[in-house]
């Protein structure tokens, strides 16, 4: 019997494994969004143990933990060692059939470790001490697991304050993968909390050498940091926001609102709106003006369990898919843009999949023809990384737009051990192509072509699209 995950995992024709194995597989990584710490690579990191490595800062498999009944103490608890936490989460798999936390567990295990037995508590042990050993010797510290999956670049997440002094390390030090930061500008326009506003508006000010008593003092400290990321090789921005703001406004009204929130006083909905409308459009303008790609990851409900925020904070497992009304607000945004020809590279990224066609229709009323994908539809995002979730996602832009065109996939993710999810792309990738193939959907006599794509959507059209 075949091990679980095999050479042939997912892929269920024979056009599919001939375009995985053949043209897929052999491509290296462009992790173009992820959210890992540039220190553990500057310092490449050595991790104790595969509890530490798995479970650190993992929100997904902590809500499946605690679904299962699994105590707090074993997800986020500072008392609990690394291995009554993996041996929770080892209870916890079994349960799992059909999330994708149990094709992904398994896939990791075999990629990284070649484990090709099922995570259960009858071999949590073996499995845990075989593995810890594995993350003992060199090739498995933080950039030895960047070089065993083939990657050549990754785009870190990074605030406008941050010194990216790690970055610059690993630039000057010549490390064979490009470690590039990202610009993710959120807290710059947090204008929910006045007080919370103004201690980040210290900050940026301090790193950008700029006194910010005025709207026009911000946006010069939000450049001057700009810059800076650019010479150290940024070529993205990324925005977290509930929905797309679009609002009218004046320069005047602008002024006004930022006066009052930095003089500590709470804003009105309506004047959070403006703010971060006026925010969002001169970001747009800025990464235009330096050919970088600008993306939008929107949708999410965040930190909804009130009594578990305040214990545990923010990115611990309590967010959720919102339902905000976006269409409008995503034209009437990028059209100010295009409407000034200042519309950079752009990756729309939904959290609700009942948006899916709505992204596909909207990215193609602003291709300009200047750049193949110009405006393109992200892949399946957060509680979308899945394979139903990518699947509806690559249908909906294969029947509005153009799949060949796709940058692919991305990890998202805090973790090191998170690059079989690009395995698990492509293989998902090749298997919907395999099947319209062996349909007669697509013709038999464009498999060369139908080869080259799947290349281009798995490595060839981001690193085209990024100029990596």
């Amino acid at each position: 019997m075949k091990p679980f995950i095999h050479e042939d995992f997912l892929l269920q024709s024979d056009a599919a494994r001939q375009l995985y194995h053949e043209h897929a597989a052999k491509q290296p990584i462009i992790d173009y969004h992820c959210h890992l710490n540039p220190a553990y690579i500057a310092d490449n990191h050595r991790f104790d143990n595969l509890g530490q490595i798995w479970l650190e800062g993992d929100h997904y498999k902590w809500r499946a933990m605690r679904t299962n009944g699994v105590d707090e103490k074993y997800c986020t608890g500072k008392d609990t060692s690394d291995w009554e936490k993996f041996e929770k989460w080892a209870e916890t798999v079994p349960y799992t059939m059909r999330n994708p936390l149990y094709h992904w567990t398994h896939l990791e295990l075999k990629s990284a470790f070649g484990v090709e037995k099922l995570l259960t508590p009858t071999t949590a042990r073996e499995i845990y001490d075989q593995c810890t050993e594995k993350l003992r010797t060199p090739e498995y510290s933080a950039r030895g697991l960047m070089k065993m999956f083939n990657v050549k670049v990754v785009c870190t997440t990074d605030d406008p304050v941050d010194s990216l002094e790690h970055h610059l390390s690993l630039k000057e030090e010549g490390f064979g993968i490009k470690v590039l930061p990202t610009w993710r500008p959120d807290k710059a326009m947090a204008v929910e909390n006045a007080k919370e506003y103004r201690a980040y508006l210290e900050k940026l000010s301090e790193v950008s050498s700029v006194t910010i008593s005025k709207f026009g003092d911000l946006i010069e400290a939000l450049r001057i940091r700009h810059d800076f990321f650019a010479s150290v090789g940024c070529k993205l921005s990324d925005h977290g926001i509930e929905e797309f703001y679009a609002e009218e406004y004046t320069e005047k009204e602008i002024e006004t609102i930022f006066d009052k929130v930095y003089g500590g006083n709470e804003l009105t909905g309506a004047e959070i709106r403006k703010f971060k409308s006026a925010m969002l459009h001169e970001g747009a303008l800025m990464d235009w003006e330096k050919g970088w790609t600008q993306q939008f990851h929107y949708g999410a409900i965040r930190n909804n369990n009130t009594r578990l925020f305040n214990k545990l904070g923010p990115d611990t497992g309590f967010d959720s898919i919102g339902d905000f009304t976006v269409a409008k607000a995503m034209s009437r945004f990028f059209d100010k843009l295009d409407t000034d020809n200042k519309l950079a590279k752009t990756i729309i990224y939904n959290l609700n999949p009942r948006d899916n066609d709505m992204i596909a229709t909207m990215i193609g009323n602003f291709q300009d023809g200047s750049v193949a994908g110009k405006i393109q539809f992200g892949s399946g995002w957060w509680f979308l990384d899945q394979k139903t979730g990518m699947e509806a996602q690559m249908n909906s832009l294969s029947n509005l737009g153009l799949l060949s065109r796709f940058v692919g996939m991305l990890t998202d993710s805090r973790s090191f051990l998170s690059y079989p999810r690009h395995e698990y792309f492509r293989r998902i990738l090749c298997n919907l192509i395999g099947d319209d193939l062996e349909k007669g959907l697509l013709p038999a006599s464009e498999m060369a072509f139908l080869g080259e794509m799947v290349e281009n959507i798995s490595y060839q059209n981001a690193n085209k699209f990024f100029n990596f």
